[in-house]
């Protein structure tokens, strides 16, 4: 597909990504945007998406996003970006119901191809690369160069996860090109951590929690918690990953409070759990490396039921070992 291909004869644009937003989502969509405004400035285009964090300040009209949907504008061609299903770009939806045509772009195996036009790779990095296949390279400015690099930096875990591919690489390396400063997107987007983020990822670590065998870990931040510090879950980006690392642990699971006995959790795994199959069991979704849910009830039936579920998958890999 070619994006502008599907804007022929189309006068206003509507962009659109997940809820909570992180950096392949904002890079994704902010992209697009920005290649659409380069190439087509005749274009009406309107980005919506939740306020994106303050380490995304050097992406070029951030602050151009709109946070409260125009309900009544019908749109010529609508784009959801890094986005596995509709439920998941609220409070958006109706400017995609609303439109005339809808494009989705994305990479996660839970997607369900939902829009008119769909461009899903589960095998790719980041919606990013996805979204890079759609543009002509040569029409790619320095900004938009700068947003595909950050949306593939932030899923790759900076070019580490088993998602990373040479073509990932090759994409990255033609973004540098581009004269981007790919060294600071790296540390001020990514690594860059506030002094309460730190104490916060520090809290959880210390009340971490191994468990089948020293396979499996856990964390949990309450809401009394957040308050104390003062942080939203958005601040709590990182200590998944953080808890992944312990040696000897193939799944890391966190946990933050949303209210009363309900929890946003995020699954993370090395080499041999899928945990997207975990997420999808529970509504949730993702890659199968990295995914997520909510979960409602206690924390110890939460872990619990999540401790059965990469049990099964541990019992029928040994399986089929036994067979082979």
């Amino acid at each position: 597909m070619n994006v502008l291909e599907e804007l022929k004869g189309a006068e206003t644009v509507g962009i659109t990504g997940h809820v909570r937003p992180d950096g392949d989502c904002i890079g994704s969509c902010m992209g697009l945007y920005s290649y659409l405004k380069d190439n087509c400035p005749q274009l009406d285009v309107t980005v919506y998406l939740e306020t994106p964090g303050s380490e995304f300040h050097y992406i070029r009209d951030i602050d151009k996003i709109q946070t409260i949907p125009d309900i009544k504008k019908e749109y010529d061609v609508f784009f959801v970006l890094d986005c596995s299903s509709l439920d998941r770009i609220e409070p958006f939806h109706s400017c995609f119901e609303n439109a005339k045509k809808t494009v989705c772009i994305d990479h996660h195996i839970s997607n369900g191809s939902f829009a008119d036009v769909n461009v899903v790779d589960a095998q790719a990095s980041s919606a990013c690369e996805v979204l890079y296949r759609t543009l002509e390279d040569d029409k790619i400015s320095k900004d938009t160069a700068a947003c595909i690099y950050t949306g593939i930096v932030h899923d790759t875990g900076v070019f580490k996860y088993s998602s990373t591919s040479a073509q990932t690489m090759l994409i990255a390396g033609k973004m540098m090109e581009k004269g981007i400063d790919y060294s600071d997107i790296i540390d001020n987007s990514f690594y860059a951590k506030t002094y309460i983020q730190n104490q916060i990822l520090g809290r959880a670590l210390l009340e971490s929690v191994l468990f089948y065998d020293g396979k499996c870990i856990f964390s949990l931040v309450t809401q009394d918690e957040m308050n104390f510090y003062g942080v939203t879950g958005r601040e709590l980006g990182g200590i998944v990953e953080q808890l992944r690392l312990t040696e000897g642990v193939e799944v890391a699971i966190f946990l933050y409070q949303t209210g009363e006995e309900e929890y946003k959790v995020s699954l993370r795994s090395k080499k041999v759990i899928d945990v997207s199959k975990i997420a999808m069991h529970y509504g949730g979704g993702g890659h199968i490396r990295a995914a997520g849910f909510t979960a409602n009830g206690a924390v110890h039936d939460i872990i619990n039921n999540i401790g059965a579920r990469i049990e099964e998958q541990y019992n029928a890999l040994s399986g089929a070992e036994n067979v082979e």
